[in-house]
C-alpha cells in the first residue's frame, strides 16, 4: 500500500513541476507566436523554390568564372 502511495505522492509532484513550468513558459511569452505556423505552413513550397534557384544561380556564376 506504501508503494501506492509514494507513485501518486511522485505523479502530484511531477504534475505541479511540469505546470509551474508551463505557466513559467508562458509569462515569457513563449506561446505568443500564433501567425507564423499557419503561414509558414502556406509558403513553405515558396521558400524552398527560391532557395533551389538561388542555389542553381550561384552554381552557374561559379562555374562561368
Amino acid at each position: 500500500m506504501i508503494a501506492l502511495y509514494l507513485t501518486i505522492f511522485i505523479s502530484l509532484i511531477l504534475a505541479l513541476v511540469f505546470l509551474v513550468l508551463f505557466l513559467g513558459s508562458v509569462k515569457q511569452g513563449q506561446f505568443e507566436d500564433s501567425y507564423t505556423p499557419s503561414v509558414r505552413m502556406l509558403f513553405e513550397d515558396e521558400f524552398n523554390l527560391e532557395k533551389q534557384e538561388n542555389d542553381t544561380s550561384t552554381e552557374t556564376d561559379q562555374t562561368n568564372n
